[in-house]
């Protein structure tokens, strides 16, 4: 159960925040800073792309597949852009990412960018990848921290590495799971920036100027009005947490960016508050989550002849909610809403289900994405918080 307390109580929130969540998303404008001025060191400014490539392809795991999926929705129209995640783990690795392996696509060849993404640097899977695309002659990128393994590889097979801006937020306590690995909430942002960064250099992306920038402004917004003392009733995160507690969300999108931003809702709500959320992009999510409503999630109802009976003690039923993320460039809040938009609205009517429409109206869609991902992502810590501190 949701503890509504521990959410007006910024000393408690702090004690329970034992791997320092809210402190690393208060950080992540200052991230996208560092992380662009080391871009710009590593010699991101000079470099001299020889046409656009054929396909971008990113290997990683965890949130650097995240920024991929953001770097898809923002590439340029004629662009490629893969995910490669792990192809298999060898189980009698010492470590869970040590023995993760990856396996370059059989047409993947000098004409495409390969970019290797870690936070730690020593996966010998990505090492050997590089190895791999360096034999097939494909153009080389890496994303890790410097001084690591797999930024020395990057040396090895002329790649161009680009340093993994590392959090200066003290690492909390470890996972009680040896198997199960914490990942830096705000790592997204790390891989995201030198990742948009470089597509934009290549031609694979095409972001407004200083588009970087604003974003890492708009995260500096998003974090003072979802800051830990803000109270709950002008705090959007925290209001978006009460209303996910004792829920099963269903977060829809109404187009690609938004697609993307849903996706990472979902990975939070999974890693931070153990909640599962489906996502959906409309208008094919309200045919694919048609049985959610139909189902016993669907209608609010209760024994009127119980209605008497005392329920402090026992858990809410679990019940359907809708939160949609929207973004309409230009577009006043109070115009009528598209088809598929309204549409999903009467469907949450007809079967009494909560419907929030969380919508954001910038023109550039990396802020729109910023203040999106920003909202979301203390909403998830918000109630993994309120529900297991």
């Amino acid at each position: 159960m949701l503890d509504d307390s521990l959410l007006d109580d910024p000393a408690a929130l702090q004690r329970a925040d034992r791997q320092h969540a809210l402190l690393a998303l208060a950080g992540a404008g200052a991230r996208v800073r560092i992380a662009l001025r080391l871009a710009e060191a590593a010699g991101l400014s000079s470099l001299r792309p020889d046409g656009r490539p054929r396909a971008v392809l990113v290997a990683g795991h965890g949130s650097a597949l995240t920024a991929t999926a953001v770097l898809a929705a923002l590439a340029a129209p004629s662009s490629l852009v893969l995910p490669l995640p792990p192809a298999d783990t060898r189980p009698s690795a010492p470590y869970f990412t040590d023995g993760q392996s990856w396996v370059l696509p059989g047409w993947a060849g000098p004409l495409d960018l390969i970019v290797l993404a870690s936070s730690a640097g020593r996966e010998g899977g990505l090492i050997n990848l590089a190895e791999q695309a360096y034999a097939r002659g494909c153009a080389i990128a890496v994303i890790a921290p410097e001084g690591s393994e797999l930024a020395d590889a990057a040396l090895q097979v002329r790649g161009l590495p680009l340093p993994f801006a590392t959090s200066s937020v003290e690492e909390g306590e470890d996972s009680p799971e040896p198997d199960l690995p914490v990942e830096d909430p705000a790592a997204l942002w790390a891989y995201l920036t030198p990742l948009l960064a470089l597509a934009d250099r290549v031609g694979a992306a095409q972001l407004a100027p200083g588009a970087l920038e604003a974003a890492a402004d708009r995260l500096d917004e998003v974090a003072v009005r979802c800051r830990p003392d803000a109270e709950a009733y002008g705090n959007p995160a925290k209001g978006l947490a009460g209303q996910l507690a004792e829920t099963v969300p269903l977060l829809w999108a109404d187009g690609p960016t938004t697609a993307a931003a849903a996706e990472r809702f979902a990975a939070m709500l999974a890693d931070q508050a153990g909640l599962p959320a489906p996502t959906g992009r409309l208008p094919q999510a309200l045919t694919a989550h048609r049985g959610m409503f139909t189902g016993r999630l669907g209608a609010v109802g209760g024994d009127l002849d119980d209605f008497f009976r005392d329920r402090v003690d026992e858990p809410g039923p679990l019940q359907l909610q809708v939160v949609l993320l929207r973004h309409t460039p230009g577009v006043d809040e109070l115009s009528e809403p598209g088809y598929a938009v309204a549409r999903a609205r009467r469907l949450a009517d007809a079967h009494e289900v909560r419907f929030t429409d969380y919508t954001s109206s910038l023109e550039d869609p990396l802020q729109a994405l910023a203040e999106l991902i920003g909202l979301t992502d203390f909403a998830a810590v918000y109630l993994g918080l309120a529900t297991k501190g």
